[in-house]
């Protein structure tokens, strides 16, 4: 996880994690922790929400007969816990999901499991439309805890370069001056120094 804290008026500092685009180096590779260790309520649970009614997952059973003699945990399960975990390494300052490609299974998982992830930085570039972001595409391996990898796939997010996040853009909002007539523009407390008022001309 990249944490820093960022001063944002007088004595006052925020929380900001992740990564700049400056700050992703082709090559590097992140091991994303904590792991997750994967209960029998989360398979069950996150297959009939998304609405898979496949007993395989579910239905001790039916899945004693098949191929692994035991349920599997659902792949989506485990393809989406793999990316959060990877989250505040990769795009927890992204603007953008920009898309998966080249999503693999290679083995099972199974209840009690846990599981591990690492990204590695397959490309950095500077967006040709959008000066100040630019697209970062990783490789992410998923991993049981006896080494076994169960997942891999390559995802590319929008992310911002230094200077140019979400969480630093000034917040604003607008309220009429009963006198003048004039709309006023109200900065939110800690969002930087000088006036916090400025007149805004109809």
């Amino acid at each position: 996880m990249v944490a820093e804290a960022k001063e944002v008026g007088k004595n006052r500092t925020r929380e900001s994690y992740g990564r700049y685009l400056e700050d992703f180096k082709v090559g590097d590779v992140y091991e994303h922790r904590p792991g997750r260790t994967i209960t029998e309520s989360d398979n069950t649970w996150f297959t009939l929400l998304t609405m898979n009614q496949h007993p395989v997952h579910f239905d001790k059973a039916y899945a004693a007969k098949g191929e692994f003699k035991k349920p599997l945990v659902n792949s989506a399960l485990t393809l989406s816990i793999v990316t959060g975990m990877s989250v505040s390494d990769i795009s927890q300052k992204a603007i953008a999901n920009l898309g998966w490609d080249k999503i693999k299974l290679t083995g099972p998982v199974f209840v009690g499991d846990t599981i591990y992830a690492e990204s590695e930085v397959l490309e950095v570039r500077e967006s040709k439309s959008r000066p100040t972001q630019g697209i970062v595409t990783v490789k992410t391996t998923g991993k049981t805890s006896e080494g076994l990898v169960f997942l891999t796939y390559e995802r590319s997010v929008l992310i911002p370069k230094r200077g140019h996040g979400v969480d630093e853009r000034r917040r604003t909002h607008q309220i009429s001056d009963s006198k003048t007539g004039h709309r006023v523009r109200l900065r939110e407390p800690g969002q930087g120094d000088g006036p916090s008022t400025r007149a805004v001309h109809r």
